[in-house]
């Protein structure tokens, strides 16, 4: 408890961090959305392109905090001995992964709810009270599977190599996954291999629910398919780390 509290001070204190995560994806998302009609219908996807974007950016938001925050936090970490002298204490592994993906949720919350905030204010959006808690909930939750990448990155990859790494998966996950713009736009190859990504799982969990819809089971797999994947090679990394210290 004490090294997690002690890390979300940390993020929370760290305001270059905090603008990226919590208000950046709100700024895109009046980019992308905010010169639109909000009656523009996305494809095929029955959303208006308000709320596709919604939900697409809020996303985005939690992933660039449970991503970014992670993997240079723990590579760095790493390099400078704070890992090592913590392993010198009682804390148990488990205790120094779940310290950062706590402190990564905390602030992925505030991004996801400062872009609904700025949907509905600026671009109208409105849904029933149920779909905005729910929209929250699967968002914050689906999140946790891109926290392990974090953490499976930030044991893989040394100080100096971790940031162009975690960019490109970042970068990568989220055009292909189409949270910057929709699928239906890619050629069909490209298409096809998008939903099998899990930052396309991701965004429709929101997207069934915006619609009134529960989330379909296979993009619900997919997501408990790649947490366990990666939390798993987080976990197997972690152990190699700790037999070479």
């Amino acid at each position: 408890m004490t090294l997690t509290k002690l890390e979300i001070t940390r993020a929370l204190r760290n305001k270059k961090f905090l603008f990226f995560s919590v208000i950046y994806p709100s700024m895109l998302f009046l980019i992308i959305a905010g010169g639109q009609n909000s009656t523009d219908m996305v494809g095929d996807t029955g959303l208006a392109l308000p709320a596709f974007f919604m939900v697409s950016m809020a996303s985005f938001g939690a992933l660039t905090a449970v991503l970014m925050g992670n993997s240079e936090r723990i590579a760095k970490e790493r390099e400078s001995g704070w890992v090592r002298q913590l392993r010198l204490t009682s804390l148990p592994g488990r205790g120094y992964v779940i310290a950062k993906t706590a402190s990564a949720a905390v602030v992925s919350l505030p991004s996801i709810i400062v872009v609904f905030v700025v949907a509905a204010a600026v671009k109208d959006v409105r849904l029933d009270a149920w779909q905005w808690l729910a929209l929250t909930g699967a968002i914050w939750a689906g999140s946790l599977c891109f926290a392990a990448l974090g953490v499976a990155i930030g044991y893989l990859a040394t100080g100096d190599a971790v940031r162009p790494i975690t960019m490109i998966v970042y970068f990568g996950l989220s055009v292909l996954g189409g949270l910057w713009m929709p699928t239906a736009t890619f050629p069909q190859w490209l298409s096809e291999i998008a939903t099998w990504l899990p930052t396309h799982a991701y965004a429709a969990l929101g997207q069934a629910i915006e619609l009134g819809d529960a989330p379909h089971a296979k993009d619900i797999a997919l997501l408990v398919g790649y947490f366990v994947l990666f939390a798993g090679g987080a976990a197997w990394l972690y152990r190699k780390d700790t037999s070479k210290a």
